[in-house]
């Protein structure tokens, strides 16, 4: 409070902090790393504090670099398709977070990722980009095929400790990541990720400049292992850690009051409920009155009942916050609050001087339910056991499929704190979807509508797994059987129960997969003189082959910035998206359709030009009729 106004650049500066964290340092505008965020600048100095790697300018390269991929629905492997909002997606997770930008910026309400944690023995997506020049390929990996360009292969190695660059290959995988999921967060958003000791450093380092480090809420120590790793040289680990931002503006629901807490509240009122007594006076360091001066003032006890008020009547006796040798102490509370909460306020008589004291009732319980407390800074108990989490995976798929699994209470008591009714949780790590059990068993527990987007690359698994055994040839496809199984049970265990609504609980989850446009206008994997020339033939049919009228509304619909649990509905050779938002045409086009549509008066219509057929004058006249209706008219 320095009793001035603010100027404008000071007000300007607040904005771009909240909008742009990263770009600041040590709490002052950097303008390198302001150049950075926007795109304009890819080359970073040493000259001052700042985090900085071998590779992070072309991170900022990939970071920058738009995506022109889509995502196409996969019906036949989802369950209830047309209803659900929760959705799985299957493809690699810097891309899809690319193409979610436009349809899910500021909507995520929590994001938790269970990222690599680069052991050694991690395999990740490195470099995040298909072509480059082959000397500066080489010296970032090494494996191209005969033309020069990436292989699949060679997407996924092993980072060794023993590489020059190990934890900068790790920093340039996350830190596009990281920025991206940010802008998906909500403004009042928290994102949660696990991680172990050997990238915390780092990571909480990326975070820092990425979210900005006044908004680090929490420093977690999970207890994941509580016998510890035998085979460590020194200490037997038994825990992870778990770092948790906040966009801008997080508020806690806290949690539950743990049962082991209720033997501190020893006394129970007429109605049954149990409370205890914490003394008003402040106690400990700060409690004296200089250190809170507005909060050094009367409180008046009526004598023959303990009642208290922050008024004077008469016979009501005056009760000041002492310490304990004579000095003005102070309460906890201010003015204000004492007086919005004087009910929760008594008065009892203590000490060999049988003086009056105040006290605050506090309830183990309330009209909403048991009392919530902010989480401690460390999480211990079988619902934070990874072996729990592995039992839990072992439970559901019959074997030993997938070897780390997160368990389902950590992500829950991370969901407990965080989310209401029906908002939106990401994991863009998605592994066996532990995030999505964990979610759906969350749902049926509290009769939440909260819903799921999960994100995982199909990586093969392993000939000799027991995964590939079982059947299962990637990652994606255990993480989907496990949601479908997960689906399964809780209709077994709670079909049949009073109130049980498998429709509002939505026991579902949509599968989209990730894929290259259907749209070649927007494609950009032209590698020779004769691709370009044959795609230039091509365009006069703009779709690419195999693309279904239902892939392309998808697609379009991103484009467009609309969720993809947008409703759509078919009718007359046209998809109306959200009753008249847009309305898109791929199938068939004429005079009669266009009055019809335009009767229905859309905000928007794409229709694909090949449907014109070189109908020049049906294309000018629909334009025309679109423009006197008011109504956004596009030809793809």
């Amino acid at each position: 409070m320095t009793g001035k106004s603010l100027t404008p650049n000071e007000i300007l500066l607040s904005q771009l902090k909240e909008l742009m964290p990263q770009a600041f340092n040590e709490g002052k505008l950097d303008k390198e790393k302001l150049l950075v965020s926007l795109g304009e600048n890819i080359d970073i100095s040493n000259e001052r504090y700042v985090l900085n790697w071998a590779g992070k300018s072309d991170c900022f390269r990939v970071l920058q670099s738009p995506s022109s991929r889509t995502l196409v629905p996969a019906k036949e492997e989802s369950i209830n398709f047309d209803e659900t909002e929760n959705i799985f997606i299957e493809g690699e997770n810097l891309e899809v977070l690319k193409i979610l930008q436009k349809s899910y910026f500021g909507k995520i309400k929590m994001i938790y990722i269970d990222p690599p944690y680069n052991t050694g023995n991690d395999s990740f997506i490195y470099p995040d980009k298909f072509s480059e020049g082959k000397d500066e390929y080489l010296k970032r990996v090494g494996d191209k095929d005969e033309e020069g360009y990436m292989t699949k292969e060679g997407m996924f190695r092993k980072n060794s400790k023993e590489n020059g660059q190990y934890h900068s290959n790790w920093l340039s995988m996350m830190y596009p990541r990281l920025f991206l999921a940010r802008n998906l967060l909500r403004d009042d958003g928290v994102i949660f990720i696990s991680i172990d000791d050997n990238e915390v450093h780092n990571l909480r380092l990326i975070m820092n400049e990425i979210f900005g480090e006044e908004n680090s809420i929490g420093f977690i120590t999970v207890v994941s292992n509580l016998k510890g790793r035998s085979d460590d040289k020194y200490f037997a680990n038994a825990h992870n850690s778990l770092l948790v931002y906040k966009k801008n503006t997080f508020i806690t629901n806290g949690v539950e009051l743990p049962e082991d807490y209720w033997d501190d509240y020893p006394e129970i009122d007429e109605l049954g409920r149990r409370y205890r007594l914490q003394g008003l006076r402040k106690r400990g360091a700060g409690a004296r009155r200089i250190d809170r001066p507005n909060m050094f003032y009367p409180l008046y006890v009526k004598d023959s009942t303990g009642e208290v008020s922050i008024s004077q009547m008469s016979g009501w006796i005056e009760v000041l916050p002492k310490l304990s040798d004579g000095e003005d102490g102070r309460w906890r509370w201010g003015l204000t609050t004492s007086e919005s909460r004087i009910s929760e306020l008594c008065a009892k008589k203590v000490g060999a001087e049988n003086r009056w004291d105040i006290f605050q009732i506090d309830y183990a319980e309330n009209d909403e339910g048991v009392k919530r407390i902010k989480p401690k800074s460390i999480w211990t108990g079988s619902d934070f056991s990874n072996e729990v989490g592995n039992l839990e995976a072992k439970a559901l798929l019959g074997k030993k499929i997938f070897e780390t699994c997160k368990p389902t209470g950590l992500i829950k008591y991370c969901i407990e704190q965080t989310v209401d009714k029906d908002d939106i949780i990401l994991d863009f790590f998605a592994g066996s979807a532990s995030t999505a059990h964990a979610l759906l068993d969350f749902n049926k527990e509290n009769g939440r509508e909260t819903k799921f987007i999960c994100v995982q690359l199909p990586e093969l698994c392993d000939e000799n797994s027991e995964a590939f055994k079982s059947g299962y040839k990637t990652i994606a496809d255990i993480g989907k059987e496990r949601i479908r199984r997960v689906i399964t049970k809780i209709k077994e265990e709670e079909s049949g129960k009073l109130g049980f609504d498998d429709k509002k609980l939505d026991l579902g989850f949509k599968v989209l997969k990730l894929a290259d446009s259907s749209f070649k206008q927007w494609r950009t994997d032209i590698k020779t003189e004769d691709d370009l020339k044959n795609q230039m033939k091509l365009f006069t049919d703009p779709t690419r082959e195999g693309s279904t009228p239902l892939d392309m509304v998808y697609e379009l619909i991103l484009k467009s910035g609309k969720d993809i649990n947008s409703s759509i509905v078919h009718k007359n050779n046209v998809y109306y998206i959200n009753d008249t938002e847009m309305a898109i045409l791929i199938e068939k086009v004429d005079g009669k359709t266009i009055d019809a549509l335009i009767e229905k008066h859309p905000d928007k219509v794409i229709i694909l030009d090949k449907l014109f057929k070189g109908n020049d004058s049906l294309k000018t006249n629909t334009a025309l009729q679109m423009k006197d209706a008011g109504i956004e008219f596009k030809t793809i």
